[in-house]
């Protein structure tokens, strides 16, 4: 399978990115290769998350405080969000 990242999934990774650098531009780069890593296993485990609370998606917990969110389309993984645990999800709409 291939993976890909939505638009709004890599917006949610280069924000958690940058919020680390500002303090620790190791630790963020180790995170987000992290989140990398986690998404190319999906290409050969589409099935590695649990069912997620939105309905027709995914989950998996990459760490202790994130969460990526992924849809299986036929023969492609869609990396739909990455969500820091504490963190309303779904969020609410109103």
């Amino acid at each position: 399978m291939k993976v890909f990242w939505t638009p709004e999934a890599e917006q949610d990774r280069a924000e958690v990115r940058d919020y680390i650098a500002a303090d620790d531009p190791r630790a963020a780069a180790r995170l987000d290769q992290l989140f990398s890593d986690a998404a190319a296993r999906l290409a050969d485990f589409p099935m590695l998350g649990r069912t997620g609370k939105i309905p027709g998606t995914r989950e998996v917990i990459l760490h202790a405080s994130y969460r990526l969110v992924y849809e299986i389309d036929r023969e492609t993984v869609w990396v739909l969000a990455l969500v820091h645990t504490a963190r309303q999800w779904p969020p609410v709409k109103g």
